[in-house]
C-alpha cells in the first residue's frame, strides 16, 4: 500500500505543475475556460492513478498528454453540435499528432500564463483574481480571502474573466516590451498575493504553504530579469526574500506559531537576507518609491535587528506612515497601528485601531481582533485581551494561528490551554 507520505508528495508535485501545463494547453488550444477544465481533469486522473502505479517518466509530459486528449473530445463535442465533422477530425488528428511534442520551457509557460491572464481586456480586480487560480493556484476561497470579499463574489469574478479571456482573442505569447510594461502592475500584486498565501496559509493545518511562496520568488526573479531597471520588482523580490528568510523560525517542531519577537533569529537564513537587503540597498536611492520598496525596507529594519528589543520601530514607524498615504489597504493600516503602539504606546495603537472598525473590509478579519488583543495586554487589560483573543481565533481558518490565539486567552484567563485538532 502507498504510504501518506508519498501521496503528499504527489499533492505537491502537482501543485507544482499545475501552471506549466495549463499554460502549454492554453498555448496549443487558445480556449482558457475549456484548458482549465482539461487540466484539471488530469489532474483527478495522476492524484487517482500515480499513488497506485506510482510516477511516470516525465509526470508534466503525463499531464499534458492526458490533457490534450480530454480537449480533443472536448472539440469534438463541440463541433458535432455546431455540424463541423471536418474541423474535429481535422483537430483531432493534429492533437493527436503533437502528442509527441516538446512541451516547451516551463518557465516561459508560466510565465506567458501569467501576463495573459494580467491582459488589459480584464479589469485589474478580474485579471489578479483570475491569476492568482490560473497561476497561483488557490481555491477561490482563498483568494476571496485575500480580496477580503465573500466567495459568492469571487466566483463570479472568475467566471467573467474567463468569458472574458475567451471573447478577447488574446494571443498566448510572451508579450512585448511595451505590453509588459502596461500589465507589469497586476502581474506584481498576483505575484505579491501568491507569496502571501504560502508565508501564511488562510486556511489549513499548516501555518506555511512554501511551494506557492518559493514559486511567487523564482516567478518574480525572471520578472525581475526581464525588467532589470524597474524598482518596484526589485523591491517585491527583495521583500519576498527577506520575509521568506524567518520562516524555518515562524513554528516549532509541532508546528505551532512562534509570533517575530520570539523567534530563534539563528534560524534566519543570512543569505536571503544579505541577497533582500543588498536588492533594496541598491533600489531605494534610483527615485520612485513605491509600496513594495517601502515594505522591503522595513522587512530589512526587522531582519537587520539582532534581537527583537534592537528593532528601530520609530524608522518602521515613519516608512509606514509613507506607506500608508501610498495605500488604502486596511491591512497596511493596521500594521501602522502596530508601529505606533511600539513607538508612541498602546494606548495610541488602540485608538488608530477604533478608526478602523467601521471598515466593512476587515469586519471578519481575524488580525483586527488579534492585534487589538495583543495591544489591551499592553495595557494590562487582561480580560478584554482574552476575549479579542478568542474573537480572533474563531475568524481565522488557518489552524495555527487559531491555536496560538486560543493559547494566548486561555493563559491570560488563567483557563487550560486548549488545542484544536480538528482542520
Amino acid at each position: 500500500m502507498i504510504g501518506r507520505p508519498f501521496d503528499t508528495a504527489v499533492e505537491d508535485l502537482l501543485r507544482e505543475l499545475t501552471p506549466q501545463v495549463l499554460g502549454i494547453v492554453v498555448r496549443r488550444f487558445r480556449d482558457f475556460a475549456a484548458a482549465e477544465d482539461a487540466v484539471q481533469e488530469s489532474l483527478l486522473a495522476a492524484a487517482m492513478q500515480w499513488p497506485r502505479e506510482g510516477l511516470p517518466d516525465n509526470p508534466r509530459a503525463w499531464l499534458t498528454q492526458v490533457a490534450f486528449r480530454r480537449m480533443a473530445d472536448h472539440i469534438r463535442s463541440e463541433s458535432a453540435r455546431r455540424g463541423r465533422e471536418h474541423e474535429t477530425a481535422v483537430e483531432a488528428a493534429r492533437t493527436s499528432e503533437s502528442m509527441a511534442i516538446d512541451t516547451g520551457p516551463q518557465d516561459d509557460d508560466t510565465l506567458v500564463l501569467l501576463f495573459m491572464c494580467c491582459h488589459p481586456a480584464l479589469t485589474p480586480a478580474s485579471a489578479i483574481a483570475l491569476t492568482l487560480r490560473a497561476v497561483g493556484g488557490l481555491t477561490t476561497a482563498e483568494i476571496a480571502h485575500a480580496f477580503l470579499v465573500p466567495e459568492a463574489t469571487m466566483a463570479q469574478r472568475i467566471s467573467r474573466a474567463k468569458q472574458s479571456i475567451k471573447n478577447s482573442g488574446i494571443p498566448f505569447q510572451l508579450p512585448t516590451t511595451q505590453e509588459r510594461a502596461q500589465r507589469l502592475s497586476a502581474a506584481l500584486h498576483v505575484l505579491y498575493l501568491i507569496f502571501n498565501e504560502g508565508y501564511t496559509t488562510s486556511a489549513g493545518p499548516n501555518l506555511r504553504r512554501d511551494d506557492l511562496s518559493h514559486e511567487a520568488i523564482r516567478l518574480t526573479r525572471i520578472v525581475h530579469q526581464l525588467q532589470p531597471g524597474d524598482t518596484e520588482v526589485a523591491g517585491l523580490l527583495a521583500l519576498m526574500l527577506l520575509t521568506d528568510a524567518r520562516r524555518l523560525a515562524r513554528t516549532n517542531a509541532g508546528g505551532e506559531l512562534i509570533p517575530l519577537p520570539q523567534q530563534d533569529r539563528a534560524l534566519w537564513d543570512q543569505q536571503q537576507i544579505a541577497e533582500g537587503v543588498a536588492l533594496i540597498s541598491a533600489t531605494l536611492p534610483k527615485g520612485s518609491v513605491g509600496p513594495y520598496q517601502l515594505q522591503a525596507a522595513i522587512a530589512a529594519i526587522h531582519d537587520e535587528a539582532a534581537r527583537a528589543e534592537d528593532t528601530d520601530w520609530p524608522q518602521i514607524l515613519a516608512l509606514y506612515d509613507l506607506l500608508r498615504r501610498m495605500s488604502e489597504n486596511p491591512i497596511v493600516a493596521l500594521n501602522h497601528a502596530v508601529a505606533a503602539a511600539m513607538v508612541q504606546g498602546p494606548m495610541k495603537g488602540l485608538e488608530l485601531l477604533d478608526a478602523l472598525q467601521a471598515d466593512a473590509r476587515l469586519a471578519d478579519h481575524h488580525r483586527l481582533d488579534a492585534v487589538r488583543a495583543h495591544l489591551l495586554e499592553l495595557t494590562g487589560n487582561r480580560e478584554g485581551a482574552a476575549r479579542h483573543y478568542r474573537a480572533a481565533a474563531s475568524k481565522t481558518g488557518s489552524l495555527p494561528e487559531r491555536n496560538y490565539l486560543l493559547t494566548q486567552a486561555a493563559r491570560l484567563s488563567n483557563e487550560p490551554q486548549v488545542t484544536d485538532e480538528q482542520g
